[in-house]
């Protein structure tokens, strides 16, 4: 149970870091082709918002930090594996997520908070779609056998 929790909290960290990689440097990026998550996954949400290099810095440090304070929070709740403190965990990560979106998007101009708020919309879409998926496919296998 503790090491399928950890791994849970690992793959909840990854798109936080993978929306915090700076576009400069050596390798793929905007002069060398796509990346492999921007060919595969639709591309970097950031990358459409037209960010100046002060906003981009901006929030790295602020995904660095989420990204601490998921850390911690999950380091805090491990010992502690009853539902009830799963269901703090989840609540406090969460609530914590909100203030960097929120954080994130005070940041941004007018326009670009009209484009982060239609990606984020999107997201939660494919999210709601994505569990409606895996819920018909629970309900199917449990048929199958």
């Amino acid at each position: 149970m503790r090491k399928t929790l950890i791994a849970l909290m690992f793959a909840a960290a990854l798109p936080t870091v993978a929306m915090a990689m700076p576009d400069a440097g050596p390798g793929p990026g905007p002069d060398h082709g796509p990346r492999f998550s921007e060919h595969h996954r639709g591309g970097d949400p950031l990358a459409r918002l037209d960010l100046t290099h002060e906003q981009r810095q901006q929030i790295g440090k602020l995904m660095g930090q989420e990204m601490k304070d998921r850390r911690d929070v999950t380091r805090k709740y491990l010992d502690k594996l009853p539902a009830a403190e799963q269901k703090a965990m989840k609540d406090e990560l969460k609530a914590k997520q909100d203030k960097t979106q929120a954080d994130i998007r005070a940041l941004l101009k007018p326009e670009q908070q009209k484009q982060f708020d239609e990606m984020k919309k999107k997201r939660e879409e494919r999210r709601a779609e994505w569990q409606e998926f895996q819920a018909w496919k629970a309900e199917h296998g449990k048929k199958a056998q």
